[in-house]
């Protein structure tokens, strides 16, 4: 089983090899000698390098006090989360599912190994305490692709001891500046060999960079490409069950689906709208997980919100053995459907739309004019929703229409945002309304759903001869909230409006 943490460090190079007196950093009690570590490790990625594109790591390494697999993910500059298994011959299979979504069906191969002499040190306080690690490697990369190539550095590296204050780090910093020591120019030792030990370029000429988007197409394909990075990037986090990620996916896949709907005059829609499905079912699959994960947090925010006295018998372990029914099985379930050849396909799908767009006439127009049109027509049938909801009586038939505006208020919500860019402040000020307008009707519907599923639980609960007076007394207090929403929606839809300019 691999373990997982968080990996705070910094790296630095300098003219000397040696390393400079750390004894007098505020908090730095001693400098304790570790000795030197003779550290082996083997490198892998796909013959097209997509994880050092990702910036992601994997190893197998021998040598030191954690010899084994280790596979990082960058989650902010310095941060990484380290994933680690123990040693074997083969790459462990629950690493390799981390890594399909950007793998898939590619081979991982040895691309670089790395020897390192590493003198290390700890740092600690006056009652030992560790507070950082402290390495001078000496570092060999060798390339094992190509036509191979070998460079030799010396490399200092700063890593906060677990559960330490990253602001220690910066008092390691300013002292090591002092010395002369300057920050790496590379983000890891792997990219540093990577980069130094690359074939040139045919011609001598590097990758140009990707142009600043000016057209209605371009400003449509960045925002569709935010979105299936994030759906890629997000893969190894809800397989491993981070709070959120499910949720993120899921948004991810709407925002392109909306994307595609929205701007059929830049894309052509008898290309994206099977893509689209496809979206629609990974959003249907993520959502079996994530909706249960909704009605559990808000049913057990409402039982918190009672005194004692108007709990009566076992309703929380009633809610805990619902919530684990479902919650297990649609992991699994889950965990299927990202295993499963049709959401792999659907990735390279979006690959492959992505490198050859099916640009339309629009894509070619101004952003101002082409997207703002689109906007305005999504605007436009969002009106046409809100106004029917408001004006149907209230009972199924108003939650069935608000539901519907909810849905519009979404697709509104995400084409202001991809219009952003182009547009600027008056697009930001509709994104913002809208999400204020789209929370309030998807509160309405969270309370529809909890009171459907309140009377699933009380109606289990009196069968098993148990009280079920406190399902009462939420229901009660879900329809008063649910009512609220009701009367808070025409103020909204006014805001909404005025952001609109109508």
């Amino acid at each position: 089983m691999a373990d997982t943490k968080r990996e705070i460090e910094r790296k630095y190079e300098s003219d000397d090899s040696g390393l400079p007196d750390l004894t007098g950093v505020a908090g730095v009690d001693a400098v304790v000698d570790k000795g030197v570590a003779h550290l082996d490790a083997t490198y892998y990625d796909t013959a097209d390098e997509r994880l050092a594109a990702a910036a992601i790591t994997l190893r197998r390494r021998t040598g030191g006090s954690d010899a084994g697999w280790h596979l990082k993910f960058p989650v902010a500059p310095g941060v990484r989360d380290e994933i680690h298994a123990p040693l074997s011959d083969t790459l462990p299979a629950d690493l390799t599912a981390l890594l399909r979504s950007r793998v898939r069906e590619a081979e991982l191969r040895p691309v670089v190994r790395l020897r390192s002499d590493r003198d290390l040190r700890d740092l600690v306080d006056a009652g030992g305490r560790l507070l950082a690690e402290v390495s001078v490697d000496a570092v060999h990369a060798e390339r094992l692709t190509g036509d191979g190539g070998a460079v030799q550095w010396t490399e200092l590296e700063v890593e906060l001891a677990d559960g330490g204050d990253p602001a220690f780090l910066d008092k390691v910093d300013k002292r090591l500046r002092k010395a002369g020591v300057r920050p790496s120019t590379s983000s890891s030792k792997l990219a540093r060999a990577l980069a130094e030990t690359a074939p040139p370029t045919k011609g001598g000429k590097r990758k140009r960079k990707p142009r600043a988007p000016k057209t209605a197409g371009d400003h449509v394909l960045a925002y569709v490409r935010e979105q299936r990075d994030a759906l890629v990037a997000l893969d190894p986090a809800v397989r491993q069950d981070v709070h959120d990620s499910v949720h993120r996916m899921r948004v991810a896949t709407r925002r392109m689906r909306s994307a595609f709907r929205s701007y059929g005059k830049v894309l052509d829609r008898t290309v994206t709208d099977p893509v689209g499905e496809e979206l629609k079912w990974l959003a249907g699959e993520l959502g079996v997980d994530r909706d249960a994960e909704v009605l559990t947090e808000r049913l057990k925010a409402r039982l918190d919100e009672l005194p004692g006295i108007l709990l009566s018998g076992p309703v929380r372990t009633r809610l805990d053995t619902w919530t684990n029914a479902r919650r297990s099985g649609s992991r699994r379930r889950l965990t299927g459907v990202l295993d499963s050849r049709r959401y792999l396909t659907l990735l390279d799908t979006l690959d492959a739309l992505l490198d050859e767009p099916p640009l339309l006439r629009g894509a070619a127009g101004s952003p101002d004019k082409v997207i703002a049109k689109a906007v305005r027509k999504d605007f436009g049938k969002l009106s046409d929703r809100v106004e029917k909801a408001l004006a149907t009586e209230a009972g199924r038939d108003r939650d069935l229409a608000l539901h519907e505006a909810r849905k519009k208020a979404k697709r509104t919500r995400y084409s202001a945002e991809a219009a952003v860019p182009a547009l600027g402040d008056p697009a930001t000020a509709l994104t913002r309304s809208m999400k204020t307008l789209q929370n309030l009707l998807g509160d309405h519907q969270d309370s529809v759903m909890t009171r459907l599923t309140l009377r699933e639980l009380s109606a289990v609960a009196h069968a098993a001869g148990e009280s079920t007076f406190t399902y009462g007394v939420v229901y009660g207090r879900e329809e008063a909230r649910a009512t609220a929403d009701e009367v808070a929606l025409p103020g909204a839809w006014r805001e909404v409006t005025e952001a609109m300019g109508v």
